[in-house]
């Protein structure tokens, strides 16, 4: 009897050391990010890479691909294309943002993540170029 009392506090003994430090291990450290001011254009990617679409003659269809929910992003004069994120959780859409801007230049100030090759940037503020 005395073997198990001292087996049961052993065992509780060790999930309170192990416990925490397992949860501390789950805790995942913040991304570090750069604000950056870029300028691009904002293009509905589906049309663009997968059709070759874009333009002011594209704007509309750009808007309503963005409705359906076909990721907006900027794709700046150098071919470097910021994916637009949220700080959401779990994360929401950019392109209720960005609708408005289809087709156009903007400026866009932000929080901008790199990763993989990729970019992504939280926008702060936008405005028309």
């Amino acid at each position: 009897m005395l073997k198990r009392i001292i087996a049961g506090l052993s065992a509780l003994a060790l999930m309170a050391v192990i416990l925490p430090a397992s949860a501390q291990a789950q805790m995942m450290e913040a991304p570090s990010y750069e604000v950056q001011t870029i300028s691009g254009t904002v293009v509905d990617l589906s049309c663009k890479f997968g059709h070759g679409l874009s333009g002011a003659d594209h704007r509309m269809c750009s808007q309503v691909c963005a409705d359906k929910g076909i990721p907006l992003a900027i794709l700046t004069s150098d071919g470097k294309l910021y994916l637009p994120i949220t700080a959401d959780m779990p994360g929401s859409s950019s392109n209720d943002m960005l609708k408005e801007f289809a087709e156009q230049e903007v400026t866009i100030t932000g929080k901008v993540f790199s990763a993989g090759g990729a970019s992504a940037i939280r926008i702060d503020e936008i405005k028309k170029s």
